[in-house]
């Protein structure tokens, strides 16, 4: 091949005039990025956005002003502008926490532009490298199959689309639902929205979906879901999917995986399980780690990367059991897009007959550089960290006398009470909620809030690599110090 320059080419005015330039000003960039990342301690988690803060505006946008320009205004009025999930006392929602190792592949990303939506070329050998190791992780067999989406709400519409078309068949591709019997998904109460988002998206409504009490145990009643199954079948309503959580958002509880597995396999339904956040805890020690048993018996199991493996957002996954029925459920190729035998059109399989995504970024090479950096045996030590800590979070607060725990902390997520025991639930509430939104302003600490036993809690998911003790103790002192405020001022009543 003749790779001379072409002569008298005419250089594009969207590329530098000057690449010594650019470089200069990229380096810039760099430097300032790197100290922001190794300074995430160093700073309030966040700068507020005030109504006068230029961080957005584009101005006309007519004219460029160049790059030395836009390497300031990044520097100066976006990056000090983020939620604030890079620094160690943020434990706001399931927010995971960014490493260094993304720079460099975000950098590399953007320089290679890849589309991985198929045909042969370097990227989308990197994503089967990293969808391999998914499958070995997580125990499922030669034969599986499985994408990087990106997140957990698109994985959970790809798995339940795959779970559809393996009880009604392919033709439904084609002839759409209407005309088969209705379908009934089934899931613990408090389960995930994405779940009841995806159901709608898939045309059979969020009515399909049946939740299921919780046990003593903070699980699926079991025996509860065997009479709701039984009753939907006795009326000619079809079960399809049973959904399984691995880690619920809002107290870290687990689903008995095993336990739904036999009952799926009994019952010749469907085993989805919702892993967000908490599949990573087969990477983690004992006994974090047996609480994700089972999970190697679903049929498709939806996690993300950008939670509790610290990887930048955006990326998730799926992994689906019967690699053949996940193909035929998404699988078409117009003209087009023919394959090659060889050549950049060859390559098959292409990840676009496995999802909804012909476009699709290189989300692959973060998550390789991840495990190439550190190891999935180091990345396993920081989410065992994570989950002592929040053991230890749950040790603080029964040492206090004017704290409370709300659940019991089985995994990384702690939730707790500040009010007086004999308030009530509405006014707890209300305490709580003006405790956590006090300390979000003051940018100490980042909590978020959720509904237990009717009642608006403190909570904390620690999926921060960068949290230790200290944190965790200045954490709670915050918390004990903002109540005393707000119970002297009544605050939180007005």
């Amino acid at each position: 091949m003749d790779n001379r320059p072409v002569e008298n080419y005419m250089p594009s005015p969207l590329d530098p005039a000057d690449w010594g330039d650019f470089r200069k000003h990229a380096h810039r960039l760099l430097d300032t990025c790197i100290d922001h990342l190794s300074e995430a301690r160093d700073h309030p988690w966040c700068h507020p956005v005030d109504a006068d803060c230029d961080a957005v505006m584009l101005g006309s946008a007519t004219e460029g002003v160049g790059y030395a320009e836009v390497v300031d205004e990044l520097a100066r009025n976006i990056l000090p502008f983020g939620t604030g999930n890079t620094h160690p006392r943020f434990f706001g929602w399931v927010h995971g926490s960014g490493l260094a190792s993304g720079i460099l592949s975000e950098i590399v990303a953007a320089t290679m532009n890849s589309n991985c939506g198929g045909r042969d070329h370097g990227a989308v050998y990197v994503e089967r490298e990293v969808m391999d190791w998914c499958r070995r992780c997580f125990g499922f067999p030669e034969g599986a199959s499985g994408l990087l989406v990106s997140g957990t709400s698109q994985a959970t519409i790809i798995a339940f689309a795959v779970a559809r078309t393996k009880v009604l068949g392919i033709e439904s591709r084609y002839t759409g639902i209407q005309e088969f019997p209705k379908l009934a998904a089934y899931a613990a109460s408090g389960v995930h929205s994405s779940t009841s988002k995806a159901l709608e998206l898939l045309g059979l409504g969020a009515a399909s979906l049946r939740t299921i009490p919780l046990d003593s145990d903070g699980g699926i009643d079991i025996q509860h879901l065997k009479q709701v199954v039984a009753r939907d079948r006795t009326v000619g309503i079809q079960p399809f999917c049973v959904i399984g959580t691995a880690g619920s958002v809002e107290s870290g509880f687990f689903d008995d995986l095993e336990a739904l597995a036999d009952f799926c396999a009994i019952e010749n339904i469907w085993f989805h399980v919702d892993g967000a956040f908490g599949a990573w805890a087969r990477l983690a020690e004992s006994p974090w780690k047996e609480l994700a048993k089972g999970i190697e018996r679903a049929d498709s199991l939806a996690f993300d990367f950008h939670k509790w493996m610290y990887v930048q957002y955006d990326c998730g996954a799926v992994l689906i059991r019967d690699g053949r029925v996940h193909r035929e459920t998404f699988a078409t190729r117009p003209a087009y897009l023919a394959g090659q035998k060889q050549g950049l059109g060859g390559g098959d399989p292409w990840y676009c007959d496995y999802g909804t995504d012909l476009s699709r970024s290189f989300r692959a090479l973060k998550v390789w550089c991840a495990l190439r950096t550190y190891g999935s045996i180091a990345l396993g030590k920081a989410i065992t960290r994570n989950c002592e800590l929040a053991s230890h979070m749950e040790a603080l607060v029964n040492d206090s006398l004017l704290l409370r725990m709300e659940a019991p902390v089985r995994l990384n997520v702690c939730c707790f009470n500040a009010a007086p025991f004999g308030w009530d639930a509405l006014l707890q509430g209300t305490l709580n909620a003006t405790i956590v939104q006090q300390l979000q302003l003051s940018g100490d600490v980042v909590f978020s809030t959720t509904e237990l036993g009717g009642r608006t809690v403190i909570r904390a998911a620690i999926v921060n690599h960068r949290t230790c003790n200290a944190d965790i103790e200045y954490a709670i002192s915050s918390v004990l110090q903002a109540r005393n405020t707000q119970m002297d001022n009544h605050d939180f009543i007005k």
